[in-house]
């Protein structure tokens, strides 16, 4: 089955700067951890899209703590209503630059944080960049696409620095 695709995955181990367009999102959210709670998220947001004959996209994203899920809403499915629930809130996100990194592997706590670890590296070593929100995951597979082969990115917000350099000193 074909999704419609929100943007293209980031090649596995790549780092790569994104510039996300403005989406409209159907979120859901839990008061527990992401990892201890996806389950439950994804079937409120299934239930949801089925309800109102939305079709799925990809990618799915993950807010880690508190945990929350996005669903996005597809081009040809704009027009269709789509009213906030008790479970399921609909938002319009702005435009948005994320460093992301391509990741293999099963969805858990242990690769997201690993993942996470090199985008700070990579932004520690990038002094154009600051962050602009905390890290989040992005999952392109349903549950029954064995570990060994899922494809995920993690998703750093940044932002062009603000900070202006001091002017050096002329040399006498």
């Amino acid at each position: 089955m074909a999704y419609e695709s929100m943007h293209e995955k980031t090649p596995v181990g790549e780092i790569k700067i994104l510039k996300l367009p403005a989406r409209t999102a159907l979120e859901a959210v839990s008061d527990d951890h992401y990892f201890e709670e996806n389950n439950g998220l994804f079937r409120k947001l299934f239930g949801y899209i089925s309800k109102h004959d939305l079709a799925m996209t990809t990618p799915v994203e993950a807010d880690i703590e508190p945990g929350k899920m996005r669903f996005f809403v597809g081009e040809n499915d704009l027009q269709k209503p789509r009213p906030n629930t008790n479970t399921v809130t609909v938002r319009d996100l702005k435009p948005m630059t994320v460093v992301a990194i391509g990741v293999r592997g099963g969805y858990s706590a242990e690769n997201f944080e690993k993942y996470q670890r090199k985008l700070l590296n990579w932004l520690g070593n990038n002094p154009n960049y600051e962050q602009a929100g905390p890290a989040y995951a992005v999952y392109w597979d349903g549950p029954f696409i064995p570990w060994f082969l899922k494809r995920s990115e993690v998703h750093l917000p940044i932002h062009l620095t603000t900070k202006k350099s001091s002017p050096s000193k002329p040399s006498n």
